[in-house]
């Protein structure tokens, strides 16, 4: 069992964490930690599930460019906290394949050489180990451990732009510090591929239909087990454990971590 997919009429792939199976019996309490992709087109007015929620905070992990072509749509009276996974990624002059899908699936050559002969799944694997190593990931991820952990932060919705690659690792950290086991790590990590073809399917149509590789549009579109795998060996080539990871790479502290699986645990 994984996350349950919230059926919004307004944002795509949004899912609650709660009912994860967690061991002893125990599952991630419902309605607390949610994941979505972007909320450009959030409307609490047309869409009631959203409306139910009762969101405390929302964190927006995306880009500068991402969040200027597709502002968030904050319901009044929401936190929302914005840290740029990415940002020193794009600092160094690199721009991840996860922020331009709309650009790298509309021109099939461009794709072909860029992104052809297993390339993708390459720059993949790099982008989610800069999860592990970069300060900016770092930080967006320290923020979200310590909000969660905080006593007074009510439903907190945390997303990218589709929902799967900087959202899929944080809740892969979210769900292993609730003590989920590997195989629950990775069913809720892939959960995600039917809502995020069907968001894009339009898109993937007309990259294939113009002559697109139907391979780079999936690698590009879709997650991987290969590509959580390099965040999670970065963890233990660097840090050795989950546990080393958020406590000496994120700086977060033991006693914040025991808060946040209270909350979190049922």
């Amino acid at each position: 069992m994984t996350a349950t997919a919230t059926p919004s009429t307004t944002v795509a792939n949004l899912r609650d964490l709660g009912g994860t199976p967690l061991p002893g019996g125990r599952t991630v309490r419902p309605g607390m930690v949610l994941r979505s992709g972007q909320l450009d087109r959030l409307d609490i007015a047309a869409d009631p599930v959203v409306a139910a929620l009762g969101l405390h905070t929302v964190i927006d992990f995306r880009t500068g460019p991402e969040r200027a072509d597709h502002p968030d749509r904050i319901p009044q009276g929401v936190r929302h906290l914005v840290v740029d996974v990415l940002a020193d990624k794009l600092s160094s002059g690199e721009i991840p394949a996860a922020t331009q899908l709309k650009d790298l699936l509309s021109d099939p050559a461009v794709a072909e050489e860029h992104l052809g002969g297993g390339k993708v799944q390459g720059l993949f694997a790099d982008t989610y180990r800069s999860f592990v190593n970069t300060g900016s990931a770092q930080l967006a991820y320290r923020t979200l451990l310590t909000e969660l952990a905080e006593p007074e932060t009510g439903p907190l919705l945390f997303h990218c732009t589709a929902g799967k690659d900087r959202t899929g690792w944080g809740a892969t950290v979210v769900l292993s510090l609730l003590g989920a086991d590997d195989d629950t790590l990775m069913a809720e990590y892939l959960s995600v591929n039917p809502a995020v073809k069907q968001a894009f399917a339009p898109m993937i149509e007309g990259f294939t239909v113009a002559g697109g590789n139907p391979d780079i549009a999936l690698a590009l579109i879709g997650v991987f087990p290969s590509y959580l795998e390099a965040a999670l060996d970065e963890v233990n080539t660097r840090y050795g454990s989950m546990e080393k990871y958020v406590r000496e790479g994120l700086g977060v502290s033991d006693e914040a971590v025991a808060a946040l699986c209270a909350r979190l645990t049922a």
